[in-house]
């Protein structure tokens, strides 16, 4: 089965709610991802203002033209 992201909703910080495909729905915290980075491409991101520009193409979330994206199966597992 492929699942896919059918919707992102930013909640708050750097939480954001997904819905996937397959009816699971899950929060991710990426605040500790991005302190750790340690890719400036990515550390910009912990602007909130950039953080929120998220888009879902293709059943993906990606940051500006997929400068910052994750693999759907981790973010449906929580682990990213």
């Amino acid at each position: 089965m492929v699942v896919e992201i059918i919707n992102a909703t930013y909640l708050e910080n750097y939480k954001i709610e997904f819905e996937f495909s397959d009816g699971e729905k899950r929060t991710i915290d990426f605040i500790n991802f991005l302190k750790s980075s340690k890719n400036p491409m990515t550390k910009k991101y912990l602007d909130g203002e950039e953080f929120k520009k998220f888009k879902i193409e293709f059943g993906d979330i990606v940051w500006n033209d997929y400068e910052m994206c994750f693999p759907i199966w981790d973010l449906h597992e929580g682990n990213i």
